[in-house]
């Protein structure tokens, strides 16, 4: 039997990690910043930006990228024993619209599909299963990243 209830726990590790995410969120700001980064496509960053936010904030990363069923999911992870499918969008500005703006409809349906196909095989069929969106608007030191759990 666990010590603490399993929202205790959960609210206990996000505390002990918050300033962890914090201050690597901010050292990100500022290594975005550097020449040579500027040569990785905007989406790439994104995703790299991405992946190291959800690390930081106790996801575990199992798939990058994963393709199936003519779609394709940027970030599969585990976060508290639910396998996480995560889309990430980045934009440097709002012009064309904010980022979780362009994961409509059809997008999310695609994106369903690879996981389901991903879900048959590695035989996770019944574990539980979220979506999330990472929005990341701006560039550098003006970037801001947000996660949206369960976005659909």
């Amino acid at each position: 039997m666990p010590l603490f209830g399993s929202d205790r726990r959960q609210s206990l590790r996000m505390l002990i990690r918050s300033p962890y995410v914090y201050a690597g969120d901010f050292l990100d700001r500022w290594y975005e910043e550097l020449p040579w980064r500027k040569r990785v496509p905007l989406g790439k960053r994104g995703e790299q930006i991405a992946g190291r936010y959800l690390r930081r904030s106790g996801y575990l990363i199992i798939a990058r990228n994963y393709r199936a069923a003519g779609a394709e999911v940027d970030l599969i992870a585990v976060e508290d024993q639910t396998l996480v499918f995560v889309e990430v969008k980045a934009r440097t500005g709002t012009a064309l619209g904010s980022p979780e703006e362009a994961v409509d409809e059809r997008k999310q349906e695609r994106i369903r599909r690879a996981a389901q196909v991903y879900a048959i095989q590695h035989r996770v069929l019944e574990a539980p299963m979220r979506f999330d969106v990472v929005a990341i608007t701006g560039a550098g030191r003006n970037r801001r990243l947000e996660l949206i759990r369960d976005a659909f």
